[in-house]
């Protein structure tokens, strides 16, 4: 298991935690009130923004002469930010007096860490919150007009039974993470 520790180390798995954490408690405690598909969208996105900055390496030749295979360590690296972030929103969110549906959670979740997925492999680890964090800047700003473009553009904050908005989410997530566990962070 001493791998496990390095890995966790070198990727500063702590301070993504610490900072998920903080993340997701701040902008829950700002928004308790008012708990609806908007803030859950801004909690899982500055949860697996925070949490990105460790999707590469100090050193990516480094990285690449491993002697264990790297695309299923990028694989679960990627999968426990999301895993995180989705159970720190389900967590707090049973602490207010309203709770947003699990299913827009888990859609919003899988989009965002395909989003955090291509932005680490386009630009690097350290900028795996750029695409994430653009998305859900345009978002808010959607006039949701029942089209399926606005729809698509504003997936995050759309009911669970949108169909538009889910497929969107799905095709990040499927894209996102095929693309960052056969390539990884970009060098």
């Amino acid at each position: 298991m001493r791998w496990a520790t390095l890995y966790a180390r070198s990727r500063q798995v702590p301070a993504a935690i610490t900072a998920l954490l903080v993340a997701t408690a701040g902008v829950w405690f700002l928004a308790r009130d008012s708990w609806s598909p908007l803030p859950v969208m801004l909690t899982l996105t500055a949860g697996i923004a925070v949490a990105a900055i460790g999707l590469s390496g100090q050193d990516t030749d480094l990285d690449r002469t491993a002697a264990l295979p790297w695309p299923a360590r990028r694989f679960a690296h990627l999968a426990l930010i999301g895993l995180a972030a989705g159970g720190a929103v389900l967590a707090v969110q049973e602490l207010g007096a309203t709770t947003v549906d699990m299913s827009i959670i888990l859609r919003d979740a899988a989009g965002v860490l395909g989003l955090t997925g291509l932005a680490a492999t386009i630009a690097g680890g350290q900028y795996g919150w750029t695409l994430p964090l653009l998305w859900a800047g345009i978002t808010p700003f959607v006039q949701d007009d029942g089209t399926t473009t606005s729809h698509i553009v504003a997936w995050m904050t759309q009911p669970p039974h949108s169909a538009p908005a889910t497929w969107t989410a799905l095709v990040l997530a499927t894209a996102g993470t095929a693309t960052y566990t056969a390539r990884g962070g970009r060098r």
